[in-house]
Formats: C-alpha cells, structure tokens, sequence
C-alpha cells in the first residue's frame, strides 16, 4: 500500500514521531500554545520532505519549522517560531527567545535536551538520536 506524503500549505512544526519525548512535548505545545491550530503539526514522518527542502537528518537533529513562505527554522528558532505562531499571550516569549544571547542560551538548552531526550521522562530508547 503506498502512503501519499503530505506537503504543507501553511506553517507547519515538524516532529519525529518516532521519538515519546518529541510527541510528548508537541502534545503539551498544542495544548498551551496553539489550541486554535494557527499552524499544523505533522510528523516528519508523514512529509514530502524534499518538497519543503528537508531531509530525514535534518528532522533526526532537530525540530523545523516550515513557514507559509517556505523558510525554515531549526531547533530552538523552530520552537520560538511555534511560540510566535501560537496564541497571542505565547508570541513575546517566542520573541525573546530569538534575543542575541538569549538565543544562544536557549540553542545550547534545546542541543543538550535534544542529546538527552532518551533519558528525560517520557523518553525511551527509540528517542535517542543516531550517532554520527
């Protein structure tokens, strides 16, 4: 049976399905910050990739972000993308994550929980992300 892939036709926030963790947190996500859908979440899983000019290495790394226009954003810029799509009360902190230095801090958070997701609650074995 072949699986049609979908292609996003608004701002989408990528995730790997694969990983409880990930699912988890998109989960808590859609509940606090975006209970209105003003954007979709789809598992990489799930996606042309190629169509939006990602590829499964990329999505293992990291969460995206595929705006309306096409631009994407990778890991903590993809979660403040999500914040600035969310609810209105969501979208300054959103903001302030793309802050020059506090965006540095948030990137080394988002690597480290990234690094360690198989070891954070909710994550298992298949959370972890290949080595290399």
């Amino acid at each position: 049976m072949e699986t049609t892939l979908i292609v996003p036709t608004r701002p989408t926030l990528v995730y790997d399905a694969d990983c409880a963790f990930c699912t988890r947190s998109v989960e808590l996500l859609q509940r606090w910050v975006d209970r209105r859908a003003r954007y979709d979440v789809r598992p990489w899983q799930a996606l042309d990739l190629a169509a939006v000019g990602l590829t499964e290495q990329d999505c293992d790394a990291a969460a995206q972000f595929v705006d309306a226009d096409g631009t994407v954003r990778a890991g903590h810029l993809a979660i403040a993308s999500a914040l600035t799509h969310g609810a209105p009360g969501w979208r300054p902190l959103g903001h302030l994550v793309e802050v020059p230095g506090i965006s540095w801090l948030a990137g080394r958070a988002y690597r480290w929980v990234a690094a360690h997701r198989h070891q954070l609650p909710g994550g298992t074995a298949a959370c972890a992300r290949p080595l290399g």
